[in-house]
């Protein structure tokens, strides 16, 4: 009987492709792919361990699956594998600490993944503890992989590892230096996937923004350098070559650094047919001293300058970004300046998380701290806001006809909403799934609209009529 496998991935999308390169590589060795791991003959868990809330949330997940095969809820000689961040971040700690887990991976093994299956099913690995120091992995146009996502949307990784600094992060110290993926090998990527029949390209990274710098020949890029095709391969010259692409679908980019913008990067999507009229570019604070204490390379001047500039330059662009609240040293005035920034720029998509204080990270020894009822509070005051600035915005939608990716019966995604990210659009249940649609806007919930032919909750609908 071939070997059963049950694979559970945890995190980010760019995880997620991990996961899928796993399984490709699981599938071409004859291992099955179960999503009942109570049978399964192999559990591998994919971790993530970004923040505290993605660390708990992994060990919790290692520690039900080591449970439910001490108590008779799985077979007991089922082999239990860690791969991923948190075995990355944590390679000389977990061992002791997790003696339950029979291997751990890192950012480097997941194309060995069958092959340490192998070693511990047979009993002929050479310890548990796989993971080496500094990742240089990064997956090409031919690596196998078997998508977890719906058959219509597929996530693309263009680089791995990341140069920045930024004092509250821990990625840099699990995922290595940035390493781009070469321009040819993207679009042979992309070039596959559309003739799969994928409608949406997910282009993701730790940072898109600097997609073939690390490659540049001649002057040598730094943490500063803005997008610029005359100097090498750029994500600017990346969306060109994939504008080219023929097909009916779209092109979204994730994970943008407001460090990197240039006119040049704006005016290839303002220019491409196939580039959604979204960007997801982090901002993580207004306040210059905040911003500098983040190590973020950029000030206040320079991030709203920035804004209007890609919004002047990008007719109808909708703008996702992230904030971080209760920073160390954070003050009432740094959160007010946050605030009125965010009234003032109204971004279409947001979101705010609280820091997350992580071992290793420069902000970890920062002083001082902020209370985490303090925290809270301006946590909440902040989601209100936005809230608020969401439920007008998509009010705003209301008789406007807009071209959606229907993910499921009677749901839909705008260009303005990100899978797993954003809101969706409620519509028709009639239309066919992992197909484009026009459809006209006749209600809007915060960020979820609804269409005509949709199911409208009753006092919705009572407001639609109205």
């Amino acid at each position: 009987m071939p070997v059963s496998v049950g694979l559970i991935s945890l995190g980010c999308p760019k995880n997620l492709i991990d996961s899928e390169i796993m399984a490709g590589h699981l599938r071409n060795a004859g291992m099955v792919m179960t999503p009942e791991q109570d049978l399964a003959d192999v559990v591998v868990i994919n971790t993530c361990a970004f923040i505290d809330k993605a660390k708990q949330e992994s060990i919790d997940t290692i520690l039900g699956a080591a449970r439910a095969r001490e108590n008779g809820e799985a077979p007991k000689n089922q082999k239990l594998i860690v791969a991923g961040c948190m075995s990355q971040r944590f390679s000389k700690e977990l061992p002791d600490l997790l003696p339950e887990v029979d291997a751990f991976i890192g950012v480097d093994q997941v194309t060995k993944i069958a092959e340490v299956i192998e070693g511990v099913i047979h009993g002929t690995a050479e310890g548990k503890n796989y993971v080496t120091r500094k990742p240089t992995y990064v997956p090409e146009w031919d690596t196998p992989r078997y998508r977890l996502t719906p058959r219509h949307s597929a996530y693309v990784k263009i680089a791995e590892g990341c140069n920045h600094a930024c004092s509250y992060c821990a990625i840099p110290l699990i995922r290595g230096p940035h390493r781009s993926r070469s321009q040819e090998s993207v679009v042979r990527e992309v070039k596959m996937l559309v003739e799969s029949g994928v409608k949406e390209i997910n282009l993701i990274a730790q940072d898109t923004t600097y997609f073939g710098m690390d490659r540049w020949k001649g002057e040598k890029a730094t943490k500063r350098s803005g997008v610029d095709s005359s100097k090498g391969e750029s994500l600017a010259s990346l969306i060109r070559e994939l504008d080219k692409i023929e097909g009916d679908f779209w092109i979204r980019i994730l994970y943008t650094h407001p460090a990197h913008w240039s006119d040049e990067l704006t005016q290839a999507i303002a220019e491409s047919s196939k580039v959604v009229r979204y960007i997801d570019i982090p901002l993580q604070h207004i306040s210059d001293r905040m911003l500098a204490d983040m190590r973020r390379l950029t000030d206040g001047r320079y991030v709203r300058d920035v804004i209007r500039r890609m919004r002047e330059g990008i007719p109808g662009l909708a703008l996702r970004t992230t904030f971080i609240t209760g920073f160390p040293g954070e003050t009432e005035e740094d959160h007010q300046e946050l605030m009125e920034f965010i009234e003032e720029f109204r971004f279409e998509r947001a979101g705010i998380f609280t820091y997350s204080r992580e071992e290793g990270t420069l902000a970890y020894r920062m002083k001082p701290q902020v209370h985490h009822r303090t925290k809270a509070r301006r946590w909440n005051e902040a989601s209100l806001l936005m809230t608020r600035i969401a439920s007008e915005i998509g009010q705003a939608q209301i008789g406007k006809t807009l071209r959606v990716l229907v993910e499921a019966p009677g749901v839909a995604r705008s260009e303005w909403d990100a899978p797993d990210i954003d809101g969706s659009v409620m519509v028709d249940p009639a239309l066919p799934v992992g197909e484009f649609a026009d459809v006209k806007i006749v209600d809007a919930v915060a960020y979820d609209l609804f269409a005509e032919g949709s199911v409208i909750p009753e006092a919705e609908e009572a407001d639609a009529v109205e």
